[in-house]
């Protein structure tokens, strides 16, 4: 099988803060929704970041990218804005180990690109993270654009979610509108920017796949899915021609961090593939040290 799980020190690409703080920030869905329609099998109740750190350390996980979400506009049923200083205060406790992913929400105008340069350019943090669902906005629409004319003068990844959404709060139900297929615009306007699909983008993967094949900026997290659910042309993709072009995540808590790095383990992937997805990718497209 290659190398052994623990010899590789993985980078997690999308991970939700967990902390007593930051749950006192989600609204009462999340307990229903992960532990019920999704069937995390990690604790829903709060963990420290040390807790946490111990967690990843188990699964040979050496640093994880904390989302400060976005998830609709403020006041509708289940919206919720995790703020940035409660992600950027666990990155500045744990350097090295925590990085921050600023979550956007496209309908604040021009002062939410204020607070997001402001949170890469004086909180550290490293990239652009949106739910597109959670706005019934596609990535391909005008409101998203600024973020993007941003993120290429910062010089730093956006990260969106492809594929079909779930019903989250059943106060408000959301449309699908993450088709892979609306990156096709994006990538061609902004052939610079570091455009990233987390979720794999299930059902449309093969969309996804195809997304990334095409445009040499666009990559796949391959997060929020079990990967001994993972389809057979996604796994056959990472283990050939698009070895370079997927990175490894969990989406904490919905994936348990053990749990998903064993499961890659029995993918049977070539050493060298299993390197690249578990950490090298993710050092090269986030610039990061190695």
């Amino acid at each position: 099988m290659g190398l052994d799980t623990v010899d590789v020190k993985a980078i997690d690409a999308v991970v939700n803060i967990w902390t007593p703080e930051a749950l006192s920030h989600r609204p009462d869905w999340k307990d229903g929704f992960f532990q019920g329609k999704v069937k995390a099998r990690s604790p829903m109740s709060a963990i420290s970041l040390e807790q946490m750190l111990e967690r990843m350390a188990e699964a040979g996980i050496e640093r994880g990218f904390l989302v400060a979400a976005r998830t609709g506009r403020l006041g509708l049923p289940g919206s919720y804005h995790m703020p940035y200083e409660v992600v950027a205060r666990a990155c500045e406790k744990f350097p090295g180990r925590f990085y921050g992913l600023a979550g956007v929400d496209p309908t604040q105008g021009m002062s939410g690109l204020r607070a997001f340069e402001d949170a890469v350019k004086h909180m550290g943090f490293i990239g652009a993270h949106a739910y597109p669902h959670w706005f019934e906005t596609a990535p391909d629409h005008a409101r998203w654009y600024p973020y993007y004319a941003k993120c290429c003068e910062l010089g730093v990844p956006f990260l969106t979610q492809v594929g079909q959404s779930l019903i989250y709060s059943p106060d408000q139900r959301l449309r699908s509108v993450g088709r892979p297929i609306t990156l096709d615009a994006v990538a061609c306007d902004f052939p610079e920017l570091k455009l990233c699909g987390i979720h794999v983008g299930i059902p449309w993967h093969d969309e996804m796949i195809a997304m990334a094949w095409k445009h040499e900026n666009v990559f796949i997290v391959a997060d929020a899915h079990s990967p001994k659910y993972w389809p057979d042309s996604f796994v056959k993709y990472i283990n050939s021609y698009g070895r370079t072009k997927v990175l490894f995540g969990t989406d904490f808590p919905v994936l348990d961090f053990k749990r998903t790095v064993d499961e890659i383990a029995e993918l049977n992937l070539r050493p060298e593939v299993r390197q690249l997805l578990l950490r090298d990718n993710a050092i090269r497209v986030f610039g990061l040290k190695g």
